[in-house]
């Protein structure tokens, strides 16, 4: 499979779509070309309305806002490729005016650099429904995120799932880092990459990446993609993936 910005965003949206149905408090909606994902975490990128091609539909995207807008405070619209500034007014009338970019990333997965002996050497283990608790406490503790933050997103079912494996890092049998893979047709997306700061900078987040990554592969997908930031790009780079596009993220200050 090539890694084109359409295919994967395809893939992003698909997965958002399979996650918001699962979690509980979930919420989707589709209208025109416009998709509305909830999770009702406290965490506005969780709560988006998702534009899926690059020619905005504003009539749908408004729609959205407005039921979205009642149902969280926290939420966000995220625009492929670079907003209009008729994108940027709409989002400002429903108060959404703190701006950033959203670096999407991919990778055939047979160009994917994995560390030699990595599989056997991380300390990275799947994780089910039963340890939800302990993921969420991970997961908060290693985005430096407020108690609570992550709300119900890893709760109920989400973790025994098909195609959602979530996974923990672990040091002296005490967890320092997460990471949540989501497969779709011939595709997996790689979320939720953080390790505890006092953890950082011993290969974690690579060990985790290359933990979602290689079980991806092993259920058949031959493309890989994921969101960055500005510090895990590097990494990123280092291990295969390249940037397909830059998404815009309009949320509340």
């Amino acid at each position: 499979m090539s890694t084109t910005a359409d295919q994967m965003a395809t893939a992003y949206f698909d997965a958002i779509g399979r996650l918001c149905r699962v979690t509980p408090k979930g919420w989707y909606a589709e209208r025109g070309t416009a998709r509305a994902g909830l999770t009702h975490a406290n965490v506005p990128t969780l709560n988006g309305i998702l534009e899926t091609t690059t020619e905005p539909d504003l009539a749908a995207i408004d729609e959205l806002a407005t039921e979205v807008s009642r149902q969280t405070p926290h939420w966000s619209i995220i625009i492929r490729g670079a907003a209009s500034d008729e994108v940027a007014a709409l989002a400002a009338r429903h108060g959404l005016r703190a701006r950033s970019d959203l670096p999407l990333m991919a990778c055939a997965t047979d160009a994917i650099v994995f560390r030699a002996g990595s599989a056997q050497q991380a300390p990275v283990r799947r994780v089910g429904a039963a340890e939800n608790e302990r993921y969420t406490d991970t997961l908060t503790r290693s985005f430096e995120a407020p108690e609570g933050a992550f709300g119900p997103l890893m709760g109920g079912a989400v973790l025994d799932t098909d195609a959602i494996t979530g996974y923990i890092a672990e040091e002296s049998g005490s967890p320092v880092g997460t990471g949540l893979g989501i497969r779709t047709a011939g595709v997996v997306g790689v979320f939720n990459i953080a390790v505890v700061p006092s953890a950082r900078g011993r290969g974690l987040g690579r060990a985790l990446t290359e933990a979602a990554l290689r079980d991806g592969v092993a259920a058949g997908a031959d493309a890989a993609y994921l969101h960055t930031s500005a510090m895990g790009r590097p990494l990123y780079e280092a291990m295969g993936f390249t940037l397909v596009e830059t998404w815009t993220v309009f949320q509340t200050n």
